[in-house]
């Protein structure tokens, strides 16, 4: 069964309605995700803080998938870029600039705000639960963030961080692109296979180079003077750029060569046929609850160590690691079956893809207050991640669609 691609009337190119589906996953585990900041990094001793901890690093664990996604589906969308460079930049890259720019002055200045209006410091740590212990009301400290905006984000909009990864990619896409049009399927599936085996570099650092050698995390030629491993040219989100691109272009059958493309040819390739929505359940069932077992075991143990450093607690919750491709690929590859036919939902989906940076810019914003009014209520633990994330979603949404319809032709300076 074919993807549905439908020309809206309102829109000028056509939407992959599939991929549409996939975006609107993406975003929303994103804000799901950030729901459960507020419970990993919990302060304090509540009597039922073990259940809170326990809730965070499922959820935590689960939502994993949500940034590759996004990459994958910038990958299957724009490789091979088309058109010159320059073009790409500026519809591009000018695009994302001034919205982060404008957002991350204002999540910046916040603290400043909160100080001007009387409020008591402590409410910057309820918006931002990573600033808990360090909330600051200066100008100078707001400005400070302000300054270091060019060079890297502040905890106040931890989720910036992305954005920085996105100018990356689109600044090496044109260049990754050239090879990406002439590459035969088989050099694609040998440079992923490359790309699968750096994703254990983090656990080879953790548990070979610390533990057997002492070398203090360094592997494979990497030192003091020299931070590029022999696989650093392999590395990276842009292996999830390419799968994108190659789980879009290819058949079902083709996808698990990644793992082994050693046997067959580009003839098998070509022979190999697309999987029954059952059989494509399955196998996706069984990746992602492997990559979910070692996701949610790893972190939860490293978690329930009181010494544990922040380097450590992040390490199973790495995008560029095993497991959290296994659980990518699975949900890219299920959401690729779906099939949306009702005209309304279509259009949502569409309006969702075309909000979707605005929802992201504006949702952290709003992850604390929701913190604040569900998490001391009788809801149970396990239901208030998810209607936390769904209240944040629609208030997003709902903000992000009004600015594009108050100012339609400024709008995209501020949401994108």
């Amino acid at each position: 069964m074919k993807p549905l691609v439908m020309n809206l009337s309102n829109q000028k190119n056509q939407h992959i309605v599939w991929l549409d589906v996939v975006r609107f996953i993406a975003m929303f585990t994103v804000v799901c995700c950030h729901c459960t900041d507020p419970f990993n990094f919990y302060p304090g001793t509540a009597p039922n803080i073990g259940e809170i901890k326990l809730w965070g690093a499922i959820y935590g664990s689960v939502l994993r998938p949500c940034v590759p996604l996004f990459v994958m589906i910038t990958g299957a969308l724009l490789l091979p870029v088309r058109g010159d460079t320059s073009t790409f930049y500026k519809k591009r890259i000018f695009r994302v600039l001034f919205p982060f720019l404008i957002w991350s002055v204002l999540y910046s200045m916040f603290p400043w705000f909160t100080g001007l209006l009387g409020l008591p410091k402590e409410i910057i740590g309820d918006f931002f639960c990573y600033t808990q212990g360090h909330e600051s009301q200066s100008l100078m400290d707001s400005l400070k963030d302000v300054a270091m905006i060019p060079f890297n984000f502040s905890h106040k909009e931890n989720h910036m961080w992305y954005i920085y990864l996105l100018i990356g990619l689109y600044l090496y896409m044109p260049f990754f692109s050239a090879w990406v049009e002439r590459a035969s399927n088989k050099t694609k599936q040998v440079f992923l296979f490359i790309w699968i085996v750096s994703l254990f570099i983090p656990y080879i650092r953790e548990y070979v180079a610390n533990w057997l050698f002492d070398r203090s995390g360094y592997v494979f030629g990497t030192d003091t003077w020299n931070e590029f491993s022999m696989l650093y040219y392999f590395a990276g989100f842009n292996g999830y750029l390419l799968l994108g691109h190659y789980v879009k272009e290819n058949k079902d059958g083709n996808i698990l060569k990644i793992f082994w493309p050693f046997s067959g040819n580009g003839e098998s390739d070509r022979h190999n046929s697309n999987w029954s929505v059952w059989k494509t359940f399955l196998i996706c069932a069984v990746m992602f609850a492997v990559g979910y077992y070692v996701t949610y075991t790893g972190f939860s143990t490293t978690a329930a160590n009181p010494n544990a450093t922040e380097t450590e607690m992040e390490l199973y919750f790495t995008f560029c690691s095993p497991n959290v491709l296994l659980m990518t690929l699975a949900a890219f590859l299920l959401m690729k079956k779906v099939v949306v036919n009702t005209p309304v939902v279509v259009k949502a989906l569409a309006n969702m893809t075309k909000c979707g940076f605005g929802i992201y810019m504006v949702h952290y914003f709003v992850v604390g207050p929701f913190f604040l009014l569900i998490g001391p209520s009788e809801i149970p633990i396990p239901l208030q991640v998810p209607l936390m994330a769904v209240c944040i979603f629609l208030c997003s949404w709902a903000f992000t669609a009004a600015v594009y319809k108050v100012i339609p032709k400024k709008a995209k300076y501020f949401m994108g």
